[in-house]
């Protein structure tokens, strides 16, 4: 004990010294799209114990802001895109958004950014958020500045890399620029954001690169490979994350802001769903990342440290997988909060254990799967179907951990994964007669069978305490920590 404990102090001294000094930081983002989530105390302890001192928010969850309170842990809470209608258009709904999810918390938690929507000039969304985030920008500024918070919490919109580009005549970084169709918007929101001297935000994903071309170098994708660099002009690229970063500064600065401040919203590397998605890439690609990020040596365009978000703490198994089954796998940890791999959070690419969440409790160790004496299989398709569409089976997907089972494995991975989501009841085991449970395992082949974290070490997306019981638990925690 004493030895390990003594590793972590000296870990958790070495990260304050490099933050209080100056240097980049390493934050993550916490997402809680999942059917089962740790309970947030837990978690917060985790990031203490690892050294995380920045933490991104997608909404300013109650649990959660509470759970922070006290801590020196600095936080971007955020607006989602479906409130953005409604705050763009009332300066009321921004100050009670305001009052409620910053005010609120704000002497027992370090509140530091707000995020105003997410990837709202995403191309898929067609424009639906385009016209409301900057007036919905405008308005949270202004709630901040009367409840006297406008110089301490700086206001941010994290977009996606998608809102620029290079033409496919030149398509090197100093040929960046905004996308046309929203250039106009983009740009009144930099001149507002700069203003308030609040950051410009943007979430980079080099996995992404590699995913949607089959063509595009492997090796492109890492900070550590040997593939023949990109040429532009006098400058040299030998990795898309810093030529992608740089389209974005020469955008920047053909907006007429090359001093703007940049964030990395997100970036991280799945690590299942796809052939590509594994723990030994995604090792690979974040201690590249981190020692890079934090080595001070920038982009060719621009010196210094990226500050970044890590992308993300926790799995999350209902996220939408539109994009690809990778979408539920970007976690560092498991859903039970067990670290996938070791890495090294201050950039010196040495192999260093990550802090588990712990006192977890599981679900009594039971499956459900195919009966193996079962003959008539001519439901077995629409069952598969049904217990993969209200649960997770991205795992069996093409090139996944899960993707050399057979007919009767995949069949038992579909039920099981059904039967966990639904907290192990009994009748969630049928499945028409074509299932049953067991105690003995069946993971295999490096395929594994999960048991859910039991409901008293986790916090359930569904049920729960109603919202009138959860305000006034947090009312209540708030007076105890004031006292």
């Amino acid at each position: 004990m004493a030895p390990n404990f003594l590793h972590q102090v000296a870990f958790l001294l070495v990260l304050s010294t490099a933050v209080s000094s100056g240097y980049a930081w390493v934050g993550v983002n916490w997402g809680t799209m999942a059917t089962h989530q740790l309970q947030p105390e837990k978690v917060v302890k985790m990031l203490k114990e690892n050294g995380f001192r920045k933490l991104k928010l997608f909404d300013a969850d109650e649990f959660i802001m509470t759970a922070l309170m006290g801590t020196d842990i600095e936080v971007m809470v955020a607006i989602p895109n479906n409130m953005l209608d409604k705050i763009s258009n009332s300066p009321k709904a921004a100050d009670s958004w305001v009052n409620d999810n910053v005010t609120s918390y704000f002497t027992g938690v370090k509140i530091k950014y707000v995020a105003v929507g997410n990837e709202p000039f995403l191309k898929a969304y067609n424009g639906s958020f385009a016209k409301k985030t900057l007036p919905a920008l405008k308005n949270i500024q202004t709630s901040l500045n009367k409840a006297g918070l406008g110089s301490k919490i700086k206001i941010t919109v994290p977009f996606n890399a998608d809102i620029y580009y290079s033409p496919d005549s030149n398509p090197v970084p100093s040929t960046g620029d905004f996308r046309p169709e929203v250039r106009d918007l983009t740009v009144e929101i930099i001149q507002f954001l700069y203003a308030n001297n609040a950051p410009f935000t943007v979430n980079i994903y080099p996995f992404l690169s590699l995913y949607g071309n089959q063509d595009f170098p492997f090796d492109f994708a890492f900070f550590d490979g040997n593939n023949k660099p990109l040429r532009d002009g006098k400058a040299l690229y030998t990795n898309v994350f810093d030529a992608n970063l740089d389209t974005l500064l020469w955008a920047l600065d053909k907006a007429g802001y090359p001093d703007m401040k940049v964030m990395i919203g997100e970036i991280g590397w799945p690590t299942d769903g796809d052939k590509n998605a594994n723990a030994k890439n995604a090792k690979r690609f974040n201690l590249g990342l981190l020692k890079h990020a934090l080595s001070g040596k920038g982009t060719p365009k621009r010196n210094g440290t990226v500050d970044l978000f890590l992308f993300s703490l926790i799995d999350e198994d209902t996220k939408s997988v539109a994009p690809g089954n990778f979408e539920r796998h970007w976690g560092i940890f498991e859903f039970d909060g067990k670290p996938k791999y070791e890495l090294d959070l201050i950039g010196q690419h040495k192999e260093k254990g990550l802090v588990p969440v712990e006192d977890i409790k599981y679900m009594e160790k039971r499956w459900c799967i195919l009966n193996p004496d079962v003959t008539k299989l001519d439901d077995l398709a629409g069952s598969i179907d049904y217990a993969c569409t209200f649960s997770d089976c991205t795992s069996l997907g093409y090139g996944s951990t899960c993707n050399n089972l057979s007919v009767q494995g995949n069949a038992s991975y579909a039920f099981n994964m059904y039967y966990q989501v639904n907290n192990q009841q009994n009748w969630d085991c049928d499945f028409s007669g074509l299932a049953v449970i067991t105690h003995k395992d069946p993971s295999q082949n490096g395929c594994q069978f999960p048991v859910m974290i039991s409901s008293s070490s986790s916090l359930l997306l569904h049920g729960g305490l109603s919202e009138i019981l959860k305000k006034a638990l947090r009312v209540y925690i708030f007076v105890m920590f004031l006292l």
